[in-house]
């Protein structure tokens, strides 16, 4: 049985108390700012409890949502290279000021589709608060056992544009190329080169060190991804002869690929590259574009969508369907071909 207590301190705000009580059952209770939130945790609290899936456990009830982001920026954020902790830390501060101070037993799908609809922000932002908000109860549902469900996945995504697939034409491919070479950045040509053959992140080739480099076999491991997965990375023959080039000047006081000068941090090329686009003529493109470049050409070679998503290191097929339409020859060819074996002899 559930009973619902409204309280209105003095010059406070007004709140609901939720009490549910079940014999054989330790007594639960909750607060709400809503009577429609207090109403539907009553109701799902009571059908949970009868089903034997009540989600209130002795952790739920222990923890608040500020003590699992702590955690989770312990213990998980450390396995993503530095610039994506600082994109999910950012987004997990902004959940941590709206909903922090709850419990884990009291926060409800309701309330953190309220706190959703106070985002002002670009679709593809909302739905990357909203990613790692699951991911951070995926954690604490799968690995810590602080919860056992997950109120974000019931939380409808909002619609997302069409990604962005800039890449470049074969004229501006040379005039980049060329410029890039003649930059009088040492380590400009050979990184715009690698990340064009292999689909690399920009965070993943310059973290790169020494010792996860094969190259008498051609291949690299990447251990710290944006989507956490180790990844092996083949080095095609040009890419790989400019590397083994570039391995024989290394410098001995750090392990990294490209070190910056007088620091113990990857190289900065921003300034570098932007130099190069100028002097190339490239308007709209950035770092990130030669990722798509990798993709673009790729498709347009006849790569599959599995293979597509093999090199570019994403673990569903839905990212790699913006370079679906680059493929279209490639797929009207097999149909082309598959149809003349089936039916060439006919007419």
């Amino acid at each position: 049985m559930a009973t619902i207590e409204k309280r209105t301190p003095k010059g406070g705000i007004v709140t609901y108390r939720v009490k549910v009580r079940l014999k054989g059952y330790p007594p639960q209770s909750a607060t709400f700012n809503r009577l429609t939130d207090a109403r539907k945790w009553a109701q799902h609290t009571e059908a949970a409890i009868r089903e034997g899936r009540h989600f209130k456990t002795a952790e739920a009830k222990k923890h608040t949502f500020n003590d699992l982001v702590d955690k989770y920026c312990l213990e998980v954020l450390p396995n993503y290279n530095e610039r994506e902790q600082k994109e999910r830390r950012s987004k997990l501060e902004w959940w941590s000021e709206e909903i922090g101070h709850y419990l884990l037993s009291d926060l409800t799908t309701s309330i953190i589709s309220e706190r959703k609809g106070q985002l002002k922000r670009a679709p593809a932002t909302i739905d990357k608060y909203l990613k790692n908000l699951s991911h951070l109860f995926t954690m604490a549902v799968d690995e810590w056992e602080w919860v056992e469900a997950n109120p974000v996945k019931k939380i409808k995504k909002p619609k997302l544009p069409i990604g962005r697939v800039r890449f470049l034409d074969d004229e501006e491919l040379k005039r980049l190329l060329k410029a890039c070479k003649e930059s009088s950045n040492h380590h400009l040509y050979l990184c715009v080169v690698l990340a064009i053959s292999t689909g690399m992140r920009q965070g993943e080739q310059m973290n790169l060190k020494w010792k996860d480099v094969n190259l008498k076999e051609g291949y690299l491991i990447l251990h710290v991804t944006k989507n956490t997965d180790r990844r092996r990375v083949s080095l095609a023959s040009y890419a790989l002869e400019l590397l083994k080039q570039h391995s024989k000047v290394r410098k001995l006081d750090t392990n990294l690929l490209f070190p910056s000068k007088g620091t113990a941090k990857p190289i900065d090329l921003r300034r570098p590259f932007s130099d190069a686009l100028k002097r190339a003529e490239i308007s709209n493109f950035r770092w990130h574009d030669l990722r798509h470049c990798t993709g673009s050409y790729l498709a347009m070679d006849g790569a599959s969508a599995i293979d597509l998503a093999a090199v570019m290191g994403h673990k569903s097929l839905e990212m790699v369907k913006r370079y679906a339409h680059l493929s279209e020859g490639h797929v009207s060819s097999v149909v082309d071909s598959m149809n003349s074996k089936i039916f060439g002899e006919q007419g």
